[in-house]
């Protein structure tokens, strides 16, 4: 589980920085959604990291709304899954 956690971390942090890339040159952009979902699916760490590293999104509060939603839903997602598991 870390192992996929980890892997997918890195990738979102390198589709951030390609993102930011596009956005420098005006090309065209790896749509939100896509950025949140990879978030959501693993990539929160790599996604925040990506954020302060290349200044990307972080000044876009509708971004950082459903970004901040994505990292509620993983936090009672885990409590829940302790709760059930551990007891």
């Amino acid at each position: 589980m870390f192992y996929a956690i980890a892997l997918i971390s890195i990738i979102t942090f390198i589709i951030f920085g390609i993102d930011k890339r596009k956005a420098v040159k005006h090309q065209r952009r790896i749509p939100e959604n896509t950025l949140l979902i990879l978030a959501f699916f693993g990539g929160t760490i790599g996604a925040l990291l990506g954020m302060l590293v290349f200044r990307h999104k972080i000044s876009k509060r509708s971004f950082l709304l459903k970004f901040s939603g994505i990292v509620v839903i993983q936090v009672m997602l885990v409590y829940l899954y302790k709760k059930i598991l551990i007891g």
